[in-house]
């Protein structure tokens, strides 16, 4: 006699992202990482109550850091500028490759600047970096 075969196991449900199907923005006020649940149009923050836009979804988002206050600022990739909501400062938004990098000549900190500078001024302690240069040719401003 034929033994009934097992009817084929349902597939398994596809897994929720880890997140549970949130994304992340910085908040427009306070600078606070904001989650939100995908599809939401605008969030608005627990702790200083500030309403910030989310971008289309499909929006390639960037990163900088602001050479005025340090705080990390989120945009919209292809962005030429970006001003801080925190101090102000607009900050030149370059792609990752017209920019290079130089250690401070006096405090050692990392800096970056546009191919092309022949010198670089650190945001924490003022001194000016020649680029190219030897460290002698370094001046204090």
């Amino acid at each position: 006699m034929p033994v009934p075969l097992a009817p084929y196991p349902t597939p398994p449900a596809p897994l929720a992202p880890p997140n549970g199907g949130q994304s992340q923005l910085v908040c427009s006020g306070c600078r606070n990482l904001l989650l939100y649940p995908q599809g939401a149009k605008s969030v608005c923050c627990a702790v200083c109550r500030a309403v910030t836009t989310v971008p289309p979804p499909g929006t390639e988002m960037a990163q900088l850091i602001c050479g005025g206050c340090h705080t990390l600022l989120m945009y919209i990739r292809g962005a030429s500028s970006v001003q801080c909501s925190c101090c102000h400062t607009v900050n030149l938004a370059l792609e990752a490759n017209q920019v290079a990098h130089v250690n401070c000549g006096n405090c050692q900190m990392l800096l970056m600047y546009q191919y092309g500078a022949r010198s670089v001024k650190c945001a924490v302690c003022n001194f000016v970096t020649s680029i190219g240069a030897s460290p002698s040719t370094e001046q204090k401003a």
